[in-house]
């Protein structure tokens, strides 16, 4: 009986094609991918690791990637598929890939990121063992006296506390001391476990940006300027990593325009302190004594009503100066294996 079905009325009038059709197809297909892609396909041989692939690929893609660079076709076939691929025009020298990996690029405006970066815990593993606190260097203006005394007092017989304020100085300003060296001689002469840095109260002076042109506080060109004077400073202090930085903020001022310009400090500090989580603690001195930024002379402490700032509406007391120094201590025993 006959089978009369439709496959065998397709397979009676089909070309059957042969292995050479195959060969011939592969053939064009070679030769339309080299005319049109040839130096793609040796940009693709230069990436491969050193081995047999990559001298074949390399063997072959060479002379087809001299071809097609003798040919307009691989442009014309990059305008009309453009749609399908938005980066074409894209800057190979700022990818990821562009100089070890990416891991150490970067440019004056991306800062590159370091391992100092993460903290153990944020990475889930296994906090740092705890080191001895054996020498703590506290520094600063008249902001950090008698802050210094009472840190002394109470670390007296487990480290030994160096007080070294420097009266009428900023960061803003380098009349008296350029924090910026005398930070580099304070580490390289005593080289501190743990800086207890408190400045603040005579800044707001003129800075000059990279370009040479005075900024005038208190705008973002200005507090740029402090954030990198400031983040040098915690880079010489820190050691390394060997070293804790403790910077204190400015407690709000009575006067307002010492307590706008103390705003943009502290913002500045902020951001100064960003690179190094797990070195640098800044301790926020507004929420202790001055909340939401408002200015009061007593708060409570231990139940009662107290006295913690000076007369100047600046600085803080001794009742203020041994709240704080508590604080600092907690921060340090944490730390540190005291």
């Amino acid at each position: 009986m006959t089978d009369d079905s439709l496959m065998d009325r397709f397979d009676a009038n089909a070309r059957r094609f042969q292995a050479r059709d195959a060969l011939i197809a592969v053939f064009v297909a070679v030769f339309v991918l080299v005319l049109f892609q040839g130096r793609s396909l040796k940009g693709t041989g230069e990436k491969l690791g050193p081995g047999p692939q990559r001298d074949v690929v390399l063997a072959i893609s060479r002379p087809a990637g001299w071809l097609a660079a003798q040919l307009p076709l691989q442009s014309a076939a990059a305008k009309v598929t453009s749609g399908l691929s938005p980066d074409q025009a894209l800057d190979d020298s700022a990818g990821f890939d562009a100089g070890s990996g990416g891991a150490t690029v970067s440019s004056p405006q991306v800062p590159v990121v370091t391992p100092d970066a993460f903290t153990p815990e944020s990475l889930g593993a296994q906090p740092a063992a705890k080191k001895p606190l054996e020498t703590v260097l506290v520094t600063g203006d008249s902001l950090s006296t008698p802050l210094d005394q009472e840190l002394g007092r109470t670390l007296a017989g487990s480290a030994q506390v160096i007080r070294d304020p420097h009266l009428g100085t900023g960061i803003s300003k380098t009349e008296l001391v350029d924090w910026g060296k005398l930070s580099a001689t304070q580490t390289a002469k005593h080289h501190p476990d743990a800086v207890v840095v408190f400045i603040g109260a005579n800044e707001g002076f003129e800075m000059k940006d990279p370009a040479g042109h005075e900024q005038a506080c208190c705008g973002a060109r200005w507090a740029a300027i402090y954030a990198n004077r400031a983040r040098r400073m915690i880079d010489t202090y820190r050691q390394g990593g060997r070293a804790h930085v403790y910077w204190v903020t400015v407690m709000t001022p009575r006067d307002a325009d010492h307590a706008r310009i103390s705003n943009v400090v502290n913002a500045a500090i902020a951001v100064a302190a960003q690179p190094w989580p797990g070195q640098v603690s800044v301790v926020d001195t507004v929420p202790i004594f001055t909340p939401g930024g408002r200015y009061r002379d007593s708060m409570p402490v231990a139940g009662r009503s107290t006295l913690v700032r000076e007369s100047d509406g600046i600085h803080l007391n001794l009742a203020g100066a041994q709240l704080l120094a508590r604080t600092l201590l907690e921060r340090l025993r944490r730390d540190f294996d005291s």
